[in-house]
């Protein structure tokens, strides 16, 4: 029925380790979270790199083998729903893959889209016993370029205690982490960085959430070069850690 697409965010755990960071951890999480509401998803070894980056960096070529063997490979599972865990990917095969291969012969979901649409119905319930106030770091991939932006806050807001506040630039508007395609990252890269901690800021936000890798990775990094103790988290591990310990399994 389901396929989850995990990308390359093994890839990603074994490069951004000097960071502190496990990023399969995310994976892990958003795994665990669909197995408690009885789904579980084919996790396939023959899927690959969706290709973002070649596209992204003019390489079509490299872009059409890597959709072509990810096609193949959900095809093979017969899975009727892909879900993925990184708005890149997602946006992907929303727009790139379908242009270049016709109709994809699947629906395809972001995880917060998907959450957002099941978890209300089922029997687990959220808490954060501390009150944090977070804030929310508006992927582009899954912001502007898909159009998702209520999901990953209907999702925040099921963790009772918590306080969202907004950046000054939210949503459409949201600065980007400055970095995609794993280009340079320059000194501008790092301004946006910095511009977005400081939001973070200023919002009152003690946990600064995401739902993209990158934006995880980039974010992380910049704090290093600031006096910011504000803690940035992928969504669902941020729902993970505040999942009620007591809920039926």
């Amino acid at each position: 029925e389901y396929f989850y697409f995990t990308g390359c965010i093994t890839y990603y755990d074994v490069g951004f380790k000097y960071l502190g960071l496990n990023m399969i951890e995310s994976a892990e999480n958003n795994l665990m979270l669909l197995n408690k509401m009885g789904i579980e998803p084919v996790i396939s070894n023959d899927e690959c790199c969706c290709g973002h980056d070649a596209f992204w960096s003019g390489d079509e070529e490299t872009f059409k083998k890597l959709a072509a063997q990810n096609l193949e490979a959900i095809a093979a599972s017969g899975a009727r729903t892909v879900i993925f865990g990184c708005p890149e990917g997602y946006s992907m095969f929303r727009e790139a893959y379908a242009e270049e291969f016709g109709p994809l012969p699947f629906e395809i979901m972001h995880i917060t889209q998907f959450l957002a649409e099941k978890l209300e119905d089922s029997d687990m319930s959220f808490s954060d016993r501390e009150g944090r106030t977070i804030t929310f770091q508006d992927p582009c991939r899954l912001g502007r370029r898909s159009g998702i932006f209520d999901a990953p806050r209907k999702l925040i807001e099921l963790v009772q205690g918590t306080r969202l506040e907004e950046m000054e630039h939210n949503r459409e508007n949201a600065v980007c982490c400055g970095t995609t395609a794993w280009m340079e990252c320059s000194s501008c890269s790092k301004a946006m960085q910095k511009k977005r901690l400081d939001e973070a800021k200023a919002a009152g936000a003690q946990i600064l959430v995401t739902a993209c890798p990158k934006c995880q990775i980039h974010l992380t990094c910049a704090k290093k070069n600031t006096d910011q103790d504000i803690e940035i988290m992928d969504l669902g591990s941020f729902l993970a850690a505040n999942l009620e310990q007591d809920t039926e399994k």
